[in-house]
């Protein structure tokens, strides 16, 4: 049996900033969330970051750091913090692009692309506790998706998974996550590369 832990925040890669800002409002409701939204992240602003994720909180507090660009000295001040975050304390970084932030940045959370032109594609699957069975059901019904819905839907199954369910994923899923997207871009059959992603999750009831 696979065991699932909850995801300590993400990296979110979006060129519409406010309209990431405001999913998550509603996707995280009803946990406390504290915005730094900035067109340039600099020193001053990491160290509000620092200073606000180490007052204690009895319950899940999410730190939101959305920026149009990071300077190197601000991210490189949060490295730790990002590493080893105090209890109750979830990280979510959202940049235009991923060019942004250093190596050693993006190494610590998770990266989802988000392309911000498209309708959100609602996933009822909840990947911590599928089944075989709830997986093949979810095969069938998109066994005729076409290349750019089957790229919605990776994108729909990452953001359920990383936020809404707010999983870890093995280095396997996560993998599988990028890989599917250069499939597609390559024009390997959805249908093959759903089938990857999905039965990584499934298992026995």
């Amino acid at each position: 049996m696979q065991v699932h832990e909850k995801q300590k925040g993400h990296i979110l890669i979006s060129t519409d900033l406010n309209s990431e800002l405001e999913r998550l409002e509603e996707d995280l409701k009803p946990y406390r969330i504290v915005k730094f939204v900035e067109e340039s992240f600099k020193i001053e602003h990491a160290k509000a970051v620092l200073s606000e994720a180490y007052i204690s909180e009895s319950q899940t507090k999410y730190i939101i750091l959305a920026a149009l660009e990071f300077t190197d000295i601000a991210q490189n001040s949060l490295l730790k913090l990002l590493e080893e975050p105090p209890r109750n304390i979830e990280f979510i970084i959202i940049s235009p692009t991923k060019s942004n932030l250093l190596p050693t940045i993006r190494s610590r959370l998770p990266i989802l692309k988000v392309n911000a032109s498209h309708v959100k594609v609602e996933v009822a699957l909840n990947l911590a506790r599928i089944d075989y069975g709830q997986a093949f059901s979810f095969l069938k019904e998109n066994m005729r998706v076409k290349k750019n819905d089957a790229k919605d839907l990776v994108e729909a199954l990452f953001y359920k998974a990383t936020v809404v369910d707010r999983l870890i994923l093995t280095p396997v899923q996560l993998d599988n996550f990028d890989k599917a997207y250069r499939l597609l871009d390559l024009n390997a059959r959805p249908q093959s590369v759903l089938a990857m992603l999905i039965m990584s999750f499934a298992r026995d009831k």
